[in-house]
């Protein structure tokens, strides 16, 4: 073999090594966020599942002292109801973005009740769907942003070179869409 033909194959076998290696370390870094997206997920799903196991006692709780407000009480029942944990991750923002409408409507409206804020259950059981409710918007929060750097790592070079072959796609926000994030009115 001459000196050329040695230094071509060294060539060729070089760019073959840096093409895998980028390939390898490509696909490792979409793996690894897909893998912080789910666990990012799972966290959320952990909360909004607490929150819709505290939300009856909550509307038991202050039912029979807000004998005027049934309709606060409907909405957040209606919204807890809407809830499935099988649905896309858009449709669930979405419920959980009307649960959490309905229940900063139905906190509004406790304040108006001193019966209600005197009560230690109502007022123990608000507190923990207020805590609840921070989880979800810290964890929501750091989904988002596993799914940016998700979204961002597949559209960019060298990455999206590969992204069709392995089927990588674009993940969704978790967000609402703009009528479901409108303020709820709290007139009494």
């Amino acid at each position: 073999m001459t000196a050329q033909a040695v230094a071509a194959a060294f060539a060729v076998a070089d760019v073959i090594a840096i093409v895998l290696f980028l390939l390898v370390t490509s696909y490792n870094a979409v793996m690894a966020l897909r893998q912080r997206i789910d666990k990012a997920w799972s966290n959320i799903d952990v909360v909004l599942k607490q929150r819709h196991d505290q939300l009856p006692a909550l509307v038991s709780a202050v039912r029979g002292l807000m004998a005027f407000e049934a309709d606060v009480l409907t909405d957040v029942t209606r919204a807890r109801a809407a809830y499935s944990p099988t649905e896309p991750i858009p449709d669930q923002a979405v419920h959980a973005e009307e649960t959490s409408r309905a229940v900063r409507s139905l906190f509004a409206v406790v304040e108006a009740y001193p019966q209600i804020r005197s009560n230690e259950n109502a007022l123990d059981l608000q507190n923990e769907i207020e805590r609840l409710e921070s989880m979800i918007a810290d964890r929501r929060e750091l989904y988002n942003d596993q799914v940016y750097r998700y979204n961002a790592r597949i559209t960019t070079l060298p990455t999206m070179l590969i992204a069709p072959l392995f089927g990588w796609r674009e993940r969704p926000f978790f967000s609402a869409r703009p009528e479901e994030t409108a303020r709820p009115a709290t007139e009494l």
